[in-house]
């Protein structure tokens, strides 16, 4: 996304697009209704860490380990194997994004620098920090020509002005622009979709929208499933009026679908079944 032009919140510009507002409203009350859940005024931690495993479990699912709900959550070991990692890193960033929202308005690079971090867990020197020239990237599933790291670096600094600045843009906007821009950019060697999907979480959290994180996109993306996704992102990097709201009417569907799973999740702990 150009962070350049004439308007002074280019955000904002995005949430003028044709269609939208439609979705953004969409998403407003599907938010509203489960927050509105009966279930939600007494047992509200449970949702909230129910939603996290279903949301890490959806963006493994994403990034190619695409595991059984109840296969997460029995295992205990995740460095057995590329799937169980992947799965290991998808649960350590949600677990973390909660602990880095006071940051992320005033350093967000600095914040995806620690989701890298953690989604790596190892210690080379490539962790941390965006791509030099030169390095590869291992993200198999986006396939989408690779910015040169001079770019990158320019792209990550304008989107964290961005963030800093503050917009009037809804926190659906915000949220899909922060993914779209990360996936599109790849700015680490490894972990950049899964970067992108928990820096998404931490902007509909900390934007209000998703106070008590009970409304994991990362559900609705994985159940649109992969070739939807990237055929949604594909619009994104194309930079187009249609395409962008594309993506962002692609990530208010997950939003959506996320809040189907939790209000499940309620009316299960109503029934006394979870």
């Amino acid at each position: 996304m150009s962070t350049t032009g004439a308007t002074a919140d280019p955000l904002a510009a995005l949430g003028a697009l044709p269609g939208v507002a439609e979705s953004v409203e969409s998403v407003r009350k599907a938010v509203d209704r489960v927050y509105g859940h009966r279930v939600m005024r007494r047992r509200s931690n449970a949702v909230t860490s129910e939603a996290a495993l279903r949301g890490a479990r959806g963006s493994a699912a994403l990034s190619g380990a695409d595991w059984a709900l109840e296969e997460v959550r029995r295992r205990s070991d995740f460095g057995v194997d590329d799937e169980a990692r992947v799965v290991g890193a998808a649960l350590r960033l949600t677990a973390e994004a909660g602990q880095l929202l006071s940051i992320w308005r005033q350093s967000p690079l600095r914040v995806l620098a620690r989701l890298h971090l953690v989604a790596a867990a190892t210690g080379g020197d490539e962790v941390g920090r965006p791509r030099q020239a030169g390095e590869r990237v291992d993200e198999p599933l986006v396939e989408l020509p690779l910015p040169g790291a001079d770019e990158v670096a320019g792209r990550l600094e304008g989107l964290a002005q961005l963030v800093i600045a503050g917009s009037q843009a809804p926190a659906l906007v915000t949220a899909a622009v922060v993914h779209g821009e990360l996936l599109a950019l790849r700015p680490f060697t490894t972990s950049n979709g899964l970067v992108a999907r928990a820096a998404e979480r931490i902007v509909l959290i900390g934007s209000g929208l998703d106070p008590k994180a009970i409304c994991p996109a990362e559900v609705g993306h994985a159940e649109l499933g992969r070739a939807a996704y990237l055929a949604a992102l594909d619009g994104y990097v194309s930079g187009t009026p249609e395409g962008m709201a594309a993506w962002i009417a692609h990530c208010g569907r997950a939003v959506e679908l996320g809040v189907r799973e939790s209000t499940a999740v309620c009316e299960a702990l109503q029934r006394g079944a979870a």
